[in-house]
């Protein structure tokens, strides 16, 4: 039985320290609309989303077209990188992608996110099996659950998602059988 699983990284949002309530921009809500339009077609029956504000509003436009609640599921948050403030981001993360057991104070490693972002993953495939879903998720998350699957979705794929991004992942069961960029740069410029 075939699954379809539409992981769609959030649009552009407003940054604050709040992570749960951070919205989208101006941009990000004009992007919404254009997940909204790709995704009509795709006989989408479920809605999920991480329980982030700029996830959920980026795939609120589908949800209301097809009519459909919005389930929030925590496992699909984007990755805790550290449990204080970063200084220097961009070492952070190319620390924790050389090492994917490495985690920084109160964060997570690559292998732990990965794990519960697949995890959610195959609950979800199981739960749905035969459908088409959309998954409101993070970047970083999003590269590593398809990593998972093909590891050339690595840190250099993670710096080359867009935002919002749309990858189509089918499964036949809970076994992959391809990843699909659906969305592409002209799209998001539109």
């Amino acid at each position: 039985m075939k699954t379809n699983v539409f992981l769609v990284r959030h649009a552009h949002s407003v940054y604050t320290p709040d992570e749960l309530h951070r919205p989208l921009s101006e941009r990000g809500v004009s992007d919404a609309k254009k997940v909204t339009e790709q995704l009509k077609g795709e006989g989408i029956t479920v809605c999920i989303s991480s329980p982030y504000q700029r996830a959920i509003q980026t795939i609120e436009g589908i949800s209301q077209v097809k009519n459909l609640k919005i389930i929030i599921e925590e496992d699909f948050r984007e990755r805790l990188l550290s449990g204080i403030p970063v200084e220097d981001f961009a070492s952070a993360m190319n620390k924790v992608w050389e090492n994917p057991s490495f985690c920084l104070e109160g964060g997570e490693s690559n292998l732990v996110a990965q794990e519960r972002g697949v995890g959610a993953l195959h609950n979800v495939i199981k739960a749905h099996a035969g459908e088409n879903i959309v998954i409101g998720t993070h970047g970083n998350i999003m590269i590593l659950i398809m990593n998972y699957f093909d590891p050339s979705f690595d840190f250099t794929a993670w710096q080359q998602l867009d935002m919002p991004d749309i990858y189509k992942l089918s499964f036949n069961d809970v076994e992959l059988i391809e990843i699909t960029s659906v969305w592409s740069r002209e799209k998001s410029l539109r």
